[in-house]
């Protein structure tokens, strides 16, 4: 999570069904924003909504995939382990886990270098 993401800005986009949603589904397996968007019952721009922000807190994962056509699109993949809130002497406190990222993909990372340029 970005240095300036605070505790509230974290529980706010997990207070979010689609955002559980999404994070549920991809713990399963890794899911398109189409598959995503049918699971979740929410139209595309939400659900790359919610993705973008997830990414922005590092709770999910985008690789990119290619057809046997040559075609490639992305799939997202949750990083949420397990999130715990303890309250002890009027104060709170948020222990988050997350899975390690997976090696990253030949393919994600030529598109990485091809974009950099």
């Amino acid at each position: 999570m970005s240095e300036d993401c605070d505790d509230g800005e974290l529980l706010a986009l997990l207070e979010d069904d689609y955002a559980r949603a999404i994070l549920a589904a991809t713990s399963a397996q890794p899911m398109s924003a189409e598959r995503l968007s049918e699971r979740c019952d929410a139209s595309d721009s939400t659900i790359y909504r919610r993705v973008d922000r997830l990414k922005d807190h590092d709770l999910i994962d985008e690789q990119t995939r290619i057809d046997p056509d040559g075609h490639h699109y992305s799939v997202y993949v949750s990083r949420l382990q397990s999130l715990t809130v303890t309250f002890d002497d009027g104060d709170y406190r948020i222990d988050l886990q997350r899975r390690q990222p997976a090696e990253e993909d030949p393919a994600d990372r030529f598109t990485r270098m091809w974009q950099d340029l």
